[in-house]
């Protein structure tokens, strides 16, 4: 069956086959860690949690990578070389105060001056949420999350590669810039040329531009800057990275190639991000390519207007699953299919009643696997010319049509199962792909009591210290199938009994 997206880099659906027939190399721009994540981010983050997803459930391997940002990521991002203050300084005034109000809780952050202790507690929090709206990427070990800090020395020898094949330069204020006019494809992907951009087009461009730069639209790759927040030593100061080189050096070092297969991430990083990241990583590895599909999720509204502070409706993924977006809590897997069910090259609109409509899919598959489980436990080799799984395959694999893909499901799930253990196969295929049907086994823990379900809290606990991801999973998957929602505290795992 052919898998078909597209590709913000051509505007066209194009059909997917991967550079090497063993492997998928994906890349995926994660979170700066300077606050919770709200629920626009991670719309983008489940988008490209389904395009993995996808892609395993015909067959593929997918080594799929996410960063994490903790430095160099200006308050005002719309402009290419950032302005404003890091996002981990504005952070930790921000956690002083909250320190103060009790909104941070006691021991979370010792030291609110220290930005990786800042950086740290947002990545917990960060990784608990997506956990929790099972996401792959946060089941898998730590070394597959990157943190920016921890890849300054490759950022480093990036830059100088730059600077020997004369695409960047140290310009008279004493910051780095890449040259943009030496990469004959800048502005491809966005649209952007550089006429727009030497008259301010894409980004806004201040009078000091034109002094310290060969062409405006020059952007920074190191600042030297002792007073930063995060600083290091570099041949061209103390100071501290741009965002841009930071995805270029993690994609490039972790997935081990100079051209991977798939790129993804908000439509607000196509300029001056990604456009950004092309540039650099094609000039240091002289590729014709950085990324074969570029993929892009459209911006997230709340009832209809765009989420900010100033309207009150700016909602983490916390404030919906604990009820104060809406007054009423919501189910994990209710928040995930709500965020994944638009299509993601459309903007979507969140709420109230979109959160009811998916509740009912969500409660007709769990319902579903309720009635198969009572009937058999050992579901049977099902494979993709299956009738269900064929129809919910052509539906996923035109550009990830989540609505086609459920109305090629429901019928059948609401239907009689004459055969449990074949349906059962289906129900499994169907969620490795959509996860909101919790892969439950039946087993004491089923029908455990409060102390047994303490003692599955405290396991996963001590699952978590040992870093044993998958015994972690095992865990959290027994509390949940147990009718228990599972939620992190400082005082470590609690569960509390699901919502009907």
């Amino acid at each position: 069956m052919d898998i078909r997206f597209y590709n913000t880099l051509t505007n066209s659906v194009e059909a997917f086959e991967p550079i090497e027939s063993d492997c998928v190399r994906m890349y995926s721009c994660g979170p700066t860690v300077y606050d919770f994540a709200h629920i626009g981010n991670f719309r983008s983050f489940l988008f490209a949690d389904l395009i993995r997803r996808t892609l395993e459930f015909f067959g593929h391997e997918v080594h799929h990578v996410m960063n994490i940002t903790d430095v160099g990521h200006m308050t005002d991002d719309a402009v290419a070389d950032g302005a404003g203050e890091d996002k981990m300084a504005a952070a930790a005034k921000r956690v002083k105060e909250d320190k103060k109000s009790g909104k941070v809780p006691e021991g979370a952050v010792e030291n609110p001056d220290d930005p990786f202790q800042i950086a740290q507690y947002y990545t917990d929090a960060f990784l608990e949420d997506a956990r929790q709206l099972g996401m792959k990427v946060a089941f898998e070990y730590e070394e597959n999350i990157l943190h920016a800090t921890q890849n300054i020395d490759v950022m480093q020898e990036m830059i100088a590669q730059l600077i020997e094949k004369d695409h960047a330069y140290v310009g008279s204020d004493g910051v780095v810039y890449y040259s943009v006019e030496s990469f004959s494809e800048y502005g491809k992907l966005s649209g952007n040329t550089l006429d727009q951009l030497q008259t301010g087009a894409g980004g806004r461009l201040s009078d000091s531009d034109q002094v310290n730069k060969r062409h405006p639209a020059d952007f920074m790759l190191w600042k030297a800057d002792s007073s930063h927040i995060m600083k290091w030593d570099s041949p061209w100061g103390t100071g501290y990275p741009g965002w841009h080189i930071e995805c270029s050096c993690m994609a490039r070092k972790r997935l081990a190639r100079d051209v991977i297969d798939i790129h993804t991430g908000g439509e607000d990083l196509i300029f001056p991000h990604h456009e950004c990241e092309i540039a650099q990583s094609r000039g240091a590895t002289g590729a014709d390519s950085f990324a074969r599909f570029w993929m892009h999720a459209r911006f997230l509204m709340v009832e209809g207007e765009k989420m900010s502070k100033s309207k009150g409706n700016f909602w983490t993924v916390r404030d919906v699953l604990e009820g104060r977006a809406t007054g009423v809590e919501v189910h994990p897997a209710v928040l995930r299919l709500e965020l994944l069910k638009s299509h993601y090259r459309s903007n979507m609109n969140f709420t109230r009643k979109g959160l009811q409509d998916s509740a009912g899919v969500v409660k007709r598959l769990q319902d579903l696997r309720t009635r198969l489980e009572a009937e058999t436990l050992e579901p049977a080799e099902v494979d993709l010319t299956h009738p269900v799984l064929e129809a919910f395959g052509l539906a996923i694999a035109d550009d990830l049509n989540v609505a086609g893909a459920l109305g090629a499901i429901l019928p059948w799930a609401s239907g009689e199962h004459s055969n449990p253990a074949e349906s059962l196969g289906v129900l499994n295929r169907i969620n490795s792909v959509l996860a909101v049907a919790p892969l439950g086994e039946e087993s004491e823990e089923d029908s455990a009591g409060e102390d047994d379900i303490n003692e599955l809290c405290a396991a996963l606990d001590t699952a978590r210290a040992a870093k044993d991801w998958g015994k972690a999973d095992s865990v959290r998957d027994q509390i949940i199938a147990a009718g228990y929602d599972v939620k992190t505290t400082p005082e470590g795992t609690v569960a509390e009994k699901k919502l009907a």
